[in-house]
Formats: C-alpha cells, sequence, structure tokens
C-alpha cells in the first residue's frame, strides 16, 4: 500500500505537487475535469442518478443548477444490459476507457483531471456469509491512488456510499488519503437530504438516548439508517470518540428487549409519528394507528432487527429495522433538559427524479471546487465499522462484541449539511 514518504518523494521529483491559491484562483473560470468510475451505467444505477446530474445539470435551491464541471472520461466495471455508457459517452463527447488508469490519464500518460468520482454500487458481485456485497469499492480506490503515487499529484475523491464492506480496508482508504493530503468525501444522500421537521441538533448538545428506524434489507439498506443516525450523534458534546461495543438481535428478541426498557418505547413512537407511509391498518382504513401501543408495528414486521451500539463516551443508541412496518428513515432522540423528544424523517423523494440526490452532487461539487470536503470522511468510516460489526455479531449468534479497534475521532462539521430549500 502507499505510504506518506514514498508519495512525497514522489511529489518532490516530479514537481506537480497541489496547486498553490493562486492557481486556483487563475483556473476558477474553467471547468473542472471529472472522471467518473462505476461499476455499473444504466437506468435508475447511482452512476446514472449522479453522472447524469453532472452531465445536465440538477435541481437545487429552487431552480435548474449547472455545476462548471466537465464529465471527460468513464469506466464501467460490468455492462449488463441496458448499460447507457456508450450512450452518454457520444452524446456528451467523453471517452469509455478499458481501465482505470486511462480514464485517469484520459488516454494520455499523465493525471488528467481535477476529481475523480467512484461510485461502486449495483452490479453482479458475490456476497459474504455476513450478507454483503463485495463491491470493488477499495480495489477502485487503489488504482487510483497508484495513478496518484505515479503522477506525483492527487485529487479531489468521492466515494458512493461505504468505503469498503471491510472496516480494514475502508481505514487504509481513509489513512492513505490523509497521508497522501487528497480531500475524500464519501457516503449516501440520508445526511444531505430535506429533514421533515427541518431538525438540526444543537453542536455540543447532550444527547441521553437515541433511537433511529429503517427499513429494506441488510446491507445496503441498514447502512443508510446507521448513517443517518451518525449524522446526528456526531453533533453531541465531545464530538465523536468512537463505539465500545455492538450487538445485533433479530425476531422476538427485538421486541423482548424493547420491554425489558434496553430501547426506548417513547423514542419509537415519536419517530413513527414521522413516518409518511405506514402500514398494516393505516392502509385499510385511513386511520393512524398508535403503532407501538397497539401492537401493530410487532404485528406487521415480519423480520426485526435491532441494532444496539455503544459509544465510548457512554451514549448508548438503537437501530430498529423494521422492514413491512414503514417505508420511511426515522429517528428520535432525547436530549438532556428538553421536555419531550425531538425526532425528524430524511426525506427520500421518489423515482425516477430521486431529487435527494441533487443534494448530495451539490456536495460533491463543493469538494471539487473548493478543494475542501464539507464534512469529514471518518463519517463513512465509522458507519463502515459499526454496520460490519453488526453483521459480524448477527452470524456469531447475535452475541455482543466489544469493538476497540472502532476508534474513530472526529468532529462534526459547524452546520450539518442537509438541504433546506
Amino acid at each position: 500500500m502507499l505510504t506518506r514518504r514514498t508519495f512525497i518523494e514522489t511529489t518532490a521529483v516530479s514537481g506537480l505537487a497541489a496547486s498553490t491559491a493562486a492557481d486556483l484562483l487563475a483556473q476558477a473560470g474553467k471547468p473542472k475535469r471529472v472522471a467518473i468510475i462505476a461499476t455499473i451505467y444504466k437506468y435508475l444505477s447511482h452512476a446514472q442518478h449522479m453522472g447524469d446530474r453532472l452531465l445536465v445539470g440538477y435541481p437545487f435551491n429552487g431552480k435548474w443548477h449547472k455545476p462548471n464541471i466537465q464529465v471527460v472520461s468513464l469506466y464501467v466495471d460490468q455492462k449488463p444490459e441496458g448499460d447507457l455508457s456508450a450512450e452518454r459517452a457520444k452524446e456528451f463527447g467523453f471517452t469509455v476507457y478499458p481501465t482505470i488508469a486511462e480514464a485517469l490519464r484520459v488516454g494520455g500518460s499523465k493525471l488528467a483531471v481535477d476529481a475523480v468520482i467512484v461510485i461502486g454500487e449495483h452490479g453482479d458481485y458475490p456476497k459474504n456469509n455476513k450478507g454483503q456485497i463485495l463491491y470493488p469499492r477499495y480495489e477502485f480506490f487503489d488504482q487510483c491512488a497508484k495513478v496518484f503515487e505515479a503522477d506525483g499529484r492527487a485529487v479531489p475523491y468521492y466515494n458512493d456510499k461505504h468505503l469498503s464492506w471491510s472496516f480494514e480496508k475502508a481505514k487504509k482508504m481513509v489513512d492513505t488519503g490523509h497521508s497522501m493530503k487528497f480531500p475524500m468525501l464519501a457516503g449516501s444522500s440520508l445526511p444531505v437530504t430535506w429533514r421533515l421537521p427541518d431538525l438540526e441538533l444543537p453542536l455540543n448538545c447532550e444527547i441521553e438516548d437515541a433511537l433511529m428506524v429503517g427499513c429494506g434489507g441488510s446491507d445496503p439498506m441498514d447502512y443508510h439508517a446507521i448513517e443517518a443516525m451518525q449524522c446526528m450523534l456526531e453533533r453531541r458534546k465531545g464530538g465523536e470518540t468512537g463505539v465500545k461495543s455492538v450487538q445485533l438481535v433479530e425476531g422476538e428478541e427485538v421486541w423482548k428487549a424493547g420491554e425489558d426498557g434496553r430501547w426506548s418505547k417513547q423514542l419509537l413512537g415519536a419517530a413513527l409519528s414521522r413516518s409518511d407511509s405506514p402500514l398494516g391498518n393505516t392502509v385499510k382504513d385511513g386511520r393512524t394507528q398508535e403503532m407501538v401501543l397497539s401492537g401493530e408495528a410487532r404485528r406487521i414486521t415480519p423480520q426485526p432487527a435491532a441494532y444496539f451500539i455503544e459509544y465510548r463516551d457512554g451514549l448508548k443508541a438503537t437501530l430498529l429495522m423494521l422492514d413491512g412496518a414503514v417505508k420511511d428513515y426515522m429517528f428520535a432522540a432525547r436530549l438532556k433538559g428538553a421536555k419531550a423528544p425531538v425526532s425528524t424523517q430524511f426525506f427520500l423523494s421518489p423515482v425516477p427524479n430521486v431529487t435527494y440526490s441533487a443534494c448530495l452532487v451539490n456536495k460533491i461539487e463543493e469538494m471539487i471546487t473548493t478543494g475542501v470536503a464539507p464534512y469529514p470522511v471518518e463519517r463513512t468510516l465509522i458507519t463502515c465499522g459499526i454496520l460490519e460489526s453488526c453483521l459480524t455479531s448477527k452470524v456469531e449468534g447475535h452475541r455482543r462484541l466489544d469493538t476497540p479497534h472502532l476508534d474513530v475521532r472526529y468532529h462534526a462539521p459547524k452546520t450539518s449539511q442537509y438541504c433546506r430549500t
């Protein structure tokens, strides 16, 4: 793997170190040249959602926004039926290259782009015994980093969703980014989409208890829920200091844990009150049902799962995956000194436009334009680690696992970076 020393030596020899502020100002009017590295590029894939927005623009703040970005190259790892890569290349005048290195060098001998966008989601890839899809995100990163090292220049790097299914690999990616000093942004749309209602936890608040509700199957949908919860919890007093232990339980053990007070029924009620998609009796007769006290949530959730996360600073948080009861992602917390819980829904607008992806593309554009990631990549790192450890707990008999390796520390940005208008 790359080392800071070898990279610095390479940049010194080549004379291609990072641009100065004067260089950046001089180039401000020029479109930023971007390479997209994707697993697949077809309708409704993440690459199509984000890549097309870079090509034609996207709705933002009540108007159509065309980013000052030029997609100059594309690499796709697989080309299934419905592949759009050749069609997009012909329409917008870029080339689909057979290797990642060629895409980054745009067919030449040196790095020829101002940023790299890696979208390793969707496609035909194997799963491990934990149910994780083994997308080659780390392998894509490694190939990009080797080009950076060989050519003596590094550029901003965005990684869609998980850094890797493996925390060890994810940490190598983050460590390499820091040692080579290029900005990294990662994660999904949930932390930056609209919130209903608009809820930003005060920076340095004291959180006494927290609960997240999610839907969908394990990996990838639980990743979304953990990341959304993490973007709220990272604002607590002292910042993020890491995770002490995790445990994942399923079935009747989920409800038993609620009866035992391991997770809060009050917080679950507060979270569910924000859902626009409560299922069960609500669908039949149109009346709002009290899904917690009535037992409705329990009745209509065939395979519930609870992810218990104990942080190193003592905070305990719970993710309840209640597929069958709701189709939304909601968060609730009890803050010290507050009379009632706070709660919100992370709004996900419907297909095909999925406008929440425009919120994410705007943050990617911000990093490419300014050279500064709008929020720490460590958020994604710790989310990857929490998920992997929870799934390990699942396959090892749902036992509690100590997680000393999740010693991830960072501070939240001053503002939460989500869409508000």
